[in-house]
């Protein structure tokens, strides 16, 4: 069918279904600036480009579906980060500040160089994850280990290879990390993880403060003040400070506030019984990102100087010196540098409803739809469309009905089979939560940047998938 014969769906918010959707856009064709990274724009011809190379030779190199990663962005928001922190530090009379990036976020051998070269710290939660960094380079004392559940093989891992802190989840951890350390010769420094009570306004699966969850040790009931009294009594152990991380996707920092005015209290109450200041208090990361045009995210500059203000307000209350801060953005810096490029494969029109657009990925390259509810925008961007605007669900091949990767978006009425769309904000949990369902083969991720092109992570072959399939 050719695209100007193609039927149009519904068009007019007065004869739409109810859905998860805004007013149809006034040009399908301006590509909000929140949502994509800082590189993308349309050539003259219509088509997206990124990093000085259009989608339609992306395509053509590294086919579909692919995550196009736009290296200067990312090397600039890392910066960002850094400086922000560096700057309020400098402010207040040279008072430290450190920013890890949470390596769960996207993590790969070229991602931890560049995090190397900008300054940053690394978050990890697995062996993988720390075997990665490694690899890489970053030095050792510059990472992090989080996780609830950390095994032995972890710990010992983790140790033996001198990473700056451990974050200790329970108490059995505690005992289990210090009994490693001694074994190793060596004296762990680390955090404890407390859960504060606060509910951050986000999904259910990805709020990690209030106590019913598995993370962290509550406050409640003394327990933090317990976990507090065994670390420090512990050889093996170097109590440095307290971790708390209330949540993701948050787009005001009031849970912060509340966090930190528990925390500092704990801190108080440490030093009352134990004559001991701990030199550092983590508030961990979860700042949100612009999925949609809806979403308005703060800048590094004013999450810093909020942070900042928040943790002096508190300490001066309690009469204590200001720790060193950690912050541990992940989503923040990779997720709005990445699109995922899709093909279009049918286009499926229900009358009074919406038109299903059915692309060649999925669930398996994008969970977060299926998972948290997850909002996305997407764009045409293999040509410009003058066509009206039609609400469209992006949908995947695999068979589920659950299979969605953008619920309720528009798309101009003339899409056809053939043409490239993208999804952009897929820097973060994407590639990283992506799997093997249907014995789909995961996307490869390619860096762009000043007009060149590269794989960082390989497209997966049926040779990998067989590899592992020993039977």
């Amino acid at each position: 069918m050719s695209r100007s014969a193609h039927p149009a769906g519904p068009r007019h918010a007065d004869v739409l279904p109810e859905g998860h959707y805004a007013a149809p856009p006034a040009d399908l064709n301006q590509l909000d600036p929140r949502v994509w990274s800082r590189t993308v724009g349309r050539n003259a011809d219509g088509v997206v480009a990124v990093g000085g190379i259009d989608v339609t030779t992306l395509a053509e190199q590294f086919g579909t579906p692919a995550y196009f990663l736009d290296e200067a962005d990312f090397r600039a928001r890392c910066r960002a980060w850094r400086e922000a922190f560096q700057e309020q530090g400098e402010e207040r009379e040279g008072e430290g500040a450190d920013v890890f990036y949470a390596g769960k976020a996207f993590l790969s051998r070229a991602v931890v160089r560049w995090l190397n070269e900008e300054g940053l710290n690394l978050d990890v939660c697995s062996t993988g994850e720390l075997a990665t960094a490694l690899a890489a380079g970053m030095p050792a004392e510059r990472i992090a280990l989080h996780g609830n559940n950390k095994s032995t093989a972890e710990i010992e891992r983790a140790v033996g290879e001198g990473v700056g802190r451990i974050v200790l989840d329970s108490f059995q951890e505690i005992v289990r990390v210090a009994h490693i350390a001694q074994r190793l010769g060596k004296r762990q420094k680390v955090q404890i993880r407390v859960t504060v009570g606060v509910e951050a306004h986000t999904h259910e699966f990805i709020a990690t403060a209030h106590e019913d969850q598995k993370f962290g040790i509550p406050l409640a009931g003394g327990q933090a003040a317990e976990a507090v009294r065994r670390a420090l009594k512990l050889d093996g152990l170097e109590l440095i400070g307290i971790h708390s991380h209330i949540g993701s996707q948050i787009f005001d920092t009031s849970g912060f506030e509340v966090a930190a005015h528990r925390v500092v209290g704990l801190l108080k109450e440490i030093r009352d019984e134990h004559g001991v200041e701990l030199p550092e208090i983590d508030l961990g990361g979860g700042l949100g990102i612009a999925y949609t045009s809806e979403d308005d995210p703060r800048e590094p500059q004013e999450i810093a100087k909020a942070l900042r203000d928040i943790v002096h307000r508190e300490c001066d209350a309690a009469g204590l010196a200001v720790p060193r801060l950690s912050v541990e953005p992940g989503r923040a810096i990779v997720g709005p540098t990445a699109f995922t490029l899709y093909e279009v494969g049918t286009v499926k029109e229900l009358p009074g409803l919406r038109t299903y657009v059915s692309v060649d990925g999925g669930m398996s390259d994008n969970i977060r739809t299926a998972l948290y509810d997850a909002e996305y925008s997407v764009a045409l961007v293999s040509r410009a469309s003058t066509a009206e605007p039609m609400l469209s669900r992006v949908v995947g091949k695999h068979c589920e009905s659950g299979d969605i990767v953008v619920r309720d978006a528009f798309l101009p009425a003339d899409l056809a089979p053939g043409d490239l769309i993208a999804v952009p904000a897929t820097g973060a949990y994407c590639r990283s939560m992506a799997s093997n369902y249907n014995h789909a083969l995961r996307p490869p991720v390619v860096a762009v940047r000043d007009g060149q092109a590269r794989e960082i992570v390989r497209r997966e072959t049926e040779e990998d998938l067989l590899r592992l399939d020993v039977g």
